[in-house]
Order: structure tokens, then sequence, then C-alpha cells
């Protein structure tokens, strides 16, 4: 059976496209397949999805890492996504042909190489000893918490007795995860107090639905807001639900959704009928449906044969 590894580099650059670019050549010079890749100024994140067997992966996820401590320097940065690395966030996703047993591998072979490199990594999700370990605790008050010492419970794991990050690129933190929906709802009528409002009403860790991230953010261009949102569980908190949830808010506030956006790809709960028109999506197509490139590009490396196994959603 074809093993397809999948990763979702995300890193502190946004708004130089010339760098974006390099970088996004660089992990395409490895025998993986880049399904997607996005930079948001305002967030100024850049955001790159590639698949291929897992030794591919890893090597083209260690080269973006160097890329990234070379190129990426935080000294300098400034945005309204929380971030504590150059690479910021480094999952792996087991898609095809794999258990997350072989994510958590990949994850602390290459989280390894990250440190053996000079950043300090932390694992997340999965790959985390005990397995479970959140983002938002790691990111807790963003880099700028880390260049004095470690807070209290927050040391990295790699390398044993480091003290302190890498001087420009951070810290990395390297997880395995099972994929998830990562997605804006972009709304008008509403301050940005209202929009962090709704988003402590619907987020996990405040009582809201279960596996949601959520922040109300207002983005500089032009001034929009909108609600930043992972949903970790997009089977057991169904998209719609979450939706349908926020444009209520919205209009009890006399506001409105105007529309969705979905950074890399997306999970098939998003393609379900009557979805793409009662979230506000574009036509993103088929090539933006993860199980559809997966399926794809197993039978390319199959040489055109269908493989019958189940691809994770």
């Amino acid at each position: 059976m074809t093993a397809v590894l999948e990763a979702v580099p995300n890193f502190s650059e946004g708004r130089d496209l010339e760098r974006v670019e390099a970088l996004v050549d660089t992990i395409a010079s490895f025998d993986v397949e880049v399904l997607d890749w996005s930079a948001d100024p305002d967030h100024h994140r850049s955001v790159v999805t590639f698949i291929g067997p897992p030794q591919d992966v890893e090597e083209a996820s260690c080269a973006a890492a160097l890329f990234a401590r070379d190129q990426f320097d935080l000294r300098q940065h400034s945005g309204i996504h929380p971030r504590v690395g150059a690479l910021d966030v480094l999952p792996f996703v087991p898609v095809h042909g794999l258990e997350m047993a072989d994510a958590v591998l990949s994850a602390h072979r290459v989280g390894r190489r990250i440190a053996d490199a000079g950043i300090p990594v932390f694992f997340y999700g999965a790959a985390a000893t005990p397995q479970g370990r959140g983002l938002a605790a790691l990111r807790k008050g963003g880099v700028e918490r880390l260049w004095n010492g470690w807070p209290e419970g927050r040391t990295p794991d790699l390398p044993p007795a480091v003290t302190a990050p890498h001087p420009s690129a951070g810290v990395t933190c390297v997880g395995a995860r099972p994929v998830l929906l990562a997605w804006n709802v972009f709304v008008a009528g509403v301050d940005v107090a209202q929009a962090r409002e709704i988003a402590t009403l619907i987020r996990e860790r405040d009582g809201g639905y279960l596996g949601l991230r959520a922040l109300g953010l207002e983005l500089a261009t032009g001034g929009r807001i909108q609600i930043s949102m992972n949903l970790e569980d997009h089977e057991r908190t169904p998209p719609l639900v979450v939706f349908d949830r926020i444009r209520a808010e919205i209009q009890r506030r006399g506001g409105r959704v105007i529309e969705t956006e979905v950074i890399g790809m997306m999970p098939d709960t998003l393609v379900l009928p009557n979805s793409q028109d009662r979230l506000e999506l574009p036509d993103l197509g088929p090539a933006r449906v993860l199980s559809h490139r997966v399926a794809e590009h197993v039978a390319k490396r199959a040489g055109g044969r269908t493989e019958t196994s189940d691809i994770a959603e």
C-alpha cells in the first residue's frame, strides 16, 4: 500500500512573497507534491501543504526549517497571529497507508534534526508526552514571552538543557495530528470586541465546541473583522453547526457574515451537499479537497492503479 504523509508547516512570513515563493520552491525540490500554499500580510504568516512518502516529506520539512531559520527573523516580525517560531508549527498527518504512530515517528525524527540545527523544539498533539499537549499553551504570550527564559512548565523537549530560543528563529512546535479545518469567517456590522466575544462563546477552552480554537481579529488591510478558527475534530463538531452559531450570534448583534475562507485543504465535511452555499464559501473546486488530491497522488504513485483502502478525510 502506498504510504502518504501530509505536512502543513506554518511560517512567520506573509509579506515578502518572493521569499515565500523561494520557500515553496525549496519544498517542491523534493519528491513531494505541494497541494496548496498561501500568505497573509495581516497575520504575517504563510502556510504550505504538501504530501508524499514519509521519508521525502521529512527531508522537505527539514529543508524548510533551515530555510526559515536563515531567511525569516522574528526580531523583525509583527502580526496578529500568535507565533513563537520562524517555522512556527510543523504538524504531520497520516493520510493514506499510515497510522498516527507513523506520523509521531516522523515528528520525532524531524524534531531531532531541527533541534540539532539550533532551534529548540516542543512536541505537541500525538507527538507529545503525554499525548495531547496543545498549541495554545505553548504559544501563550508569543515569542516575546520566551526571550528572557522559559516560563514555568514550558521547557522545550529538545535539545536537552537548552536555555534560550534561537536568536532569530525562536522555537518550533512539531506535532502529529489528524486532519483539521483551518478557516476564517469574515463578518461586517460588528466591531472586533464583539468578534472576540463570539470567539469566546464558541471555543472549547471557554466551554464551547469540542476541538474548536477561535480568535476574533481585526485586519489592518481594509479594517476587516474575522473570526479565525482551527477545528480539530470536524466530524464530532460539524463545521456547519459552528458556522450557524456564528451567524446567529453575528445577526443578534446587528451584523452579517460576508464570506468563509479555508486555509490549506478542505476536509470532506466541507463538501457535503449544501455546505458550500450555507458556509458562504467561494467555489474552490476539487483541487482544494484533500481526499480528492490524495486519491490522485496515490493513483499516480501506483502507476494509475486505484487503491481501495480508506483515505483520511
